[in-house]
């Protein structure tokens, strides 16, 4: 769309508003959120957290921001917990709350909200097939299984251990595509047993498939003892006769297990060949080639005080709400990559562990800690906090994060009000945002393969956001569209130009930003296009896309 000259300068003008996440903020001592007050053990270990996180604090001289006004803790808590900005009137209701225990509050609705379901199982099946689903592959069946976990609030290491033991049709039992993604040559199960000990264990072993690790006593050994508990593993794929062409086509995929004799055989860096038995760490398979492989290795992860599973998933979901993991990056623990704050990724994951391995609850603690109360605005005295700069977080302050493609997406659907319309069924409204984010992924893929949705500024990126079908459909005045409610309301341009910021930035604008706009308003003689003028530029600025 054409933009207006006012209309332009409005957008630059909200470009600058990611730098002024960075500003200094005023110095006040920073505050705790109210911990639930129907849990004591959450309230002592979120005070644990706080503790060690002031001390870190206290150890490098720093100074804590302040605590985030509501506007910007909401916009935060909602993307991080339920994948979208929270809509007008959830703004609204917060910020005339005058509960104390309000933040409290949020994150429990927020926990018992289908959107925690939805933004959970999303982050985990691009974590576990990616975007682009491989062939042979069930996108469907994967999002099956995560949403009926997150929506029980099943234990981690239960949904974990359904993962790599899962056998059968890729459908009937959608835990199988994980395994079926990393299926996708003959190669021994090498990807498989790469995979599941980064994603699920923080641990890459990946290059001591062909050396012993230079950093630490991880052996090329280890590779291949772990990778013998995948050896039992088949796919098989099905196809059927499609009468309409006379052709057999691809039906279905499906996991069951087959016949190994419990030894694998690799070859030194010196040329000789070594055999590898089913081995974690000092947990042993006595005898590999009768027991259930996967069932045993199930049952290694999870043995001890704090296993590596609940030291990765603990170290990913506090990377996930902060940016940052105690570990850079939150796949690569050990020896050779000390914690940030290595007593609290204990505590936590030990109480993880007790709490038999509730998500939610973990949620909880870190959610209402202190550290994420915080503002993303910086103060004079952290402004090495800069993690991103290659020093150690201390979580003095928010980091800015980029949203996520999935997160972008349903924020604008939130923004513009299209989720109060024609609400459709899971099933139609993955298939609206999968057929949106594809361009993205195809855009934006990596030579790796890797897939970089995050909406970081280039500008490829910005074009495509800026001129793609779902920002031109949020602007338009049709029936039904959040903007023609606006117009046709009975309120003054002020309190119109307030809606759109709230719907839009979960904030009302400064004085300043009210001028800006209302001179644009009376600069364009056509009344409507000014008005979708605004609106597109506060979906397009940082502000909007940046989570702080």
């Amino acid at each position: 769309m054409k933009l207006t000259r006012f209309a332009t300068r409005l957008f630059v003008a909200l470009a600058m508003s990611a730098v002024a996440m960075t500003n200094f903020a005023a110095e006040e001592p920073a505050k705790s959120t109210d911990a639930p007050a129907s849990a004591s053990s959450t309230e002592t270990i979120v005070q644990f957290i706080n503790e060690q996180i002031r001390e870190g604090w206290d150890n490098n001289e720093v100074k804590a921001s302040p605590v985030a006004e509501d506007s910007e803790w909401l916009r935060r808590v909602y993307l991080d917990i339920v994948g979208h900005i929270p809509d007008a009137e959830a703004v609204n209701e917060f910020m005339t709350s005058k509960d104390k225990a309000k933040r409290a509050k949020v994150i429990e609705k927020l926990l018992d909200d289908d959107g925690y379901v939805r933004n959970f199982t999303t982050v985990w099946t691009n974590l576990s097939i990616g975007r682009q689903t491989p062939q042979r592959v069930s996108r469907a069946g994967m999002q099956k299984f995560y949403r009926e976990s997150f929506a029980r609030n099943r234990p981690w290491d239960q949904v974990v251990s359904d993962i790599v033991t899962a056998e059968g049709h890729y459908e009937e039992n959608g835990a199988v595509n994980y395994l079926l993604a990393q299926m996708t040559m003959p190669d021994e199960m090498v990807q498989a047993t790469a995979k599941t000990a980064r994603l699920f264990l923080g641990l890459q072993v990946q290059c001591t498939q062909c050396h012993n690790h230079p950093f630490n006593d991880w052996q090329q050994t280890q590779f291949w003892e772990f990778n013998n508990f995948f050896r039992q593993t088949r796919k098989i794929d099905h196809r059927k006769y499609d009468p309409k062409t006379g052709r057999q086509v691809d039906d279905f995929s499906e996991i069951v297990a087959g016949n190994f004799d419990g030894q694998v055989f690799f070859e030194k860096r010196n040329g000789l060949m070594q055999v590898a038995y089913p081995k974690y760490f000092d947990k042993q398979v006595e005898d590999g080639s009768s027991a259930e492989l996967r069932k045993e290795f199930s049952k290694f992860i999870t043995e001890g005080e704090k296993p590596y599973l609940a030291m990765a998933m603990v170290n990913r979901m506090w990377g996930h709400f902060f940016g940052y993991g105690f570990t850079k990056p939150v796949d690569d623990m050990g020896p050779h990559n000390q914690a940030s704050h290595p007593a609290l990724h204990d505590r936590l994951s030990q109480e993880f562990v007790k709490s038999r391995y509730d998500v939610k609850q973990l949620v909880r603690w870190i959610c209402n800690s202190e550290a994420y109360s915080l503002t993303s605005q910086l103060n004079p005295k952290n402004e090495s906090d800069n993690p991103a700069a290659g020093e150690t977080p201390l979580f003095s302050h928010v980091y800015v994060k980029s949203m996520e493609a999935e997160q972008l997406y349903d924020s604008l659907i939130i923004a513009t009000n299209a989720h109060r319309t024609g609400r459709s069924s899971w099933e139609q409204s993955e298939r609206q945002r999968q057929e949106w984010l594809r361009q993205f992924v195809l855009t934006f893929g990596t030579d790796e393969n890797d897939e970089t949705t995050t909406f970081n500024g280039t500008i490829p990126q910005a074009l495509a956001l800026m001129n793609g079908e779902v920002v031109r459909s949020a602007v338009n005045v049709e029936k039904g569209s959040y903007l023609r409610e606006v117009l046709e309301g009975p309120e003054n341009d002020q309190a119109k130009i307030k809606k759109l910021y709230m719907s839009t930035l979960t904030r009302a604008p400064s004085p300043k930003e009210v001028a800006m706009a209302t001179q644009l308003l009376k600069a364009n003689k056509d009344r409507v296009a000014a008005y979708q003028d605004l609106f597109w530029a506060l979906l397009n600025s940082n502000e909007f896309i940046f989570i702080h």
